[in-house]
């Protein structure tokens, strides 16, 4: 699935990001692990979100790879927030960040809230 909206190019295709993880190719930053110790997230349920979510955001701009926001769902029905980077050249994916998405800054885990 690629998304693309107002202003993005849809660089992203969340199904690279699927095959790499199916094919043990993630590479996951240390910022990662930090944030998914913080927020109790266990890779397993991160892999699950992504099997079963939606690339909500597109940074084709990124460097050294383009990288996109997927939100998905754990096996318990609850939000999780991935960025993802994809080295096209080797198939490898790379997990930048992880959280669980705060209500306070989105609606429903996929819509930014407008600071007030």
């Amino acid at each position: 699935m690629v998304w693309s909206g107002p202003g993005q190019t849809g660089n992203m295709d969340i199904r690279n990001i699927i095959a790499a993880i199916r094919g043990h190719r993630v590479r996951i930053t240390d910022h990662a692990d930090e944030e998914a110790t913080a927020d109790r997230l266990i890779l397993d349920d991160v892999y699950f979100s992504v099997e079963h979510g939606d690339l909500i955001e597109d940074y084709p701009q990124d460097h050294p790879y383009p990288s996109g926001l997927i939100d998905g769902i754990s096996p318990v029905n609850e939000h999780i927030h991935s960025v993802w980077a994809y080295n096209s050249s080797n198939g490898w994916a790379v997990l930048v960040t992880v959280y669980r998405p705060d209500p306070a800054r989105w609606i429903d885990g996929r819509i930014r809230r407008k600071p007030e």
